[in-house]
């Protein structure tokens, strides 16, 4: 058979750029070394539960034309993000609000919650910061980055945060309002039923295999007889762009997840919220997911999911790229033999070895499939 286009994976950027292309016309072929399509978005049914498999995935934007065009394929909720944070035997609430401030000191009004952080702010006499510690001590204070930044961030990066560099937290919002919203976007919610049902119906009409990698379909492909052999014009890769090129200039650093997830049919209400972070060092995932509550309590019994910071080795998942200094010039060095290829496209956040939303994976595949247009 032969395709317009070989795209290696089925996760959100392959999957919308897979769509438009086939709407144009277009024969389209997709690879996917899982047994099943969505990539980390991929959400699954236990008992009329939509769980995501591969954490949290809460859809916001602001972009009008993203949120229409995600919303041919699923009807949203209004799901709104507003995460609690546990340290030790307190809980706070997420982002950095009033209620925030309130239940940290006892205070009620903006002009008491700014008086305390700027005094702690100025007893701290940082002018350069010289980590991630004095950079967040800088922006909240004391108080705040002790309870709520320091040890969900060692638990992230794995390193203690003075031994990060400063620009990694360029910001940590405070909001002197009582508002648990997490994000601003006008445009958020949870598709009713999961993720999984919008990557079918961008897949329809394309044609797909499950359970094989990209390179094992190469050499399937390649040793099948002449005349049975597919054959594509061009292939749009989004899997590790250092993987793509065999490693040559080295392995680019990633951060992965490890997911303990359990099925509690006897429990109708294990956290009460979708979202609980756990602050503190010594607790050993950062957050804990009970799926449910994305669809305001719909199934019964519940599943929650542990999550758990790992450290990346080549062969294991990588979830979020560490875009540093050092990994990004290593990038460029993969991004300067990308520009020189004519058949081959990169995209999502391993092609690009670049942090995406969802709504910014969006974006980029609609942005690169009106350029192959």
């Amino acid at each position: 058979m032969h395709y317009d286009y070989l795209i290696a994976g089925t996760g959100l950027f392959a999957a919308v750029f897979a769509h438009e292309m086939h709407r144009r016309g277009k024969k389209v072929l997709l690879v996917e070394k899982r047994d099943h399509i969505g990539g980390n978005l991929y959400t699954k049914k236990v008992r009329e539960i939509s769980v995501h498999v591969y954490g949290a995935h809460i859809f916001h934007t602001s972009d009008r034309e993203v949120w229409d065009y995600v919303n041919q394929f699923a009807a949203f909720n209004h799901y709104i993000n507003s995460p609690i944070a546990v340290y030790r035997d307190e809980l706070y609430n997420l982002p950095f609000n009033m209620n925030t401030f309130s239940r940290m000191w006892k205070i009620r009004t903006p002009d008491e919650a700014k008086e305390i952080i700027n005094r702690q702010i100025a007893s701290l006499s940082i002018t350069e910061p010289k980590n991630l510690e004095e950079q967040a001590l800088l922006l909240v204070g004391r108080d705040v980055y002790e309870k709520l930044v320091k040890g969900y961030t060692e638990k992230q990066w794995g390193r203690d945060c003075r031994e990060l560099p400063a620009f990694i937290i360029k910001r940590l919002p405070l909001r002197f309002t009582y508002d648990n919203n997490y994000f601003n976007d006008p445009y958020q919610g949870i598709p009713v039923g999961g993720y999984t049902q919008i990557v079918e119906k961008l897949l329809e009409g394309c044609t797909v295999r499950t359970g094989i990698s990209y390179q094992a379909f190469l050499a399937e492909n390649e040793a099948r007889p002449a005349g049975q052999k597919d054959s594509w014009d061009r292939l749009l890769y989004t899997g590790m762009i250092d993987e793509y090129y065999g490693y040559c200039f080295g392995e680019l650093a990633y951060r992965s997840l490890r997911f303990e997830t359990c099925d509690l049919p006897d429990v109708e209400n294990w956290q009460g919220n979708a979202v609980v972070n756990y602050t503190e060092r010594s607790v050993p995932y950062t957050r804990v997911i009970e799926h449910k509550h994305f669809e305001f309590g719909k199934g019964t019994g519940t599943v929650i999911t542990r999550e758990y910071p790992a450290k990346w080795h080549k062969g294991e998942e990588p979830y979020y790229p560490i875009n540093d200094e050092e990994n990004g010039k290593l990038y460029e060095k993969y991004a300067a033999l990308a520009k020189k290829e004519q058949n081959v496209l990169f995209g999502g956040r391993l092609g690009q070895y670049r942090y995406y939303d969802m709504d910014q994976v969006i974006r980029s595949a609609l942005d690169l499939a009106k350029r192959e247009a």
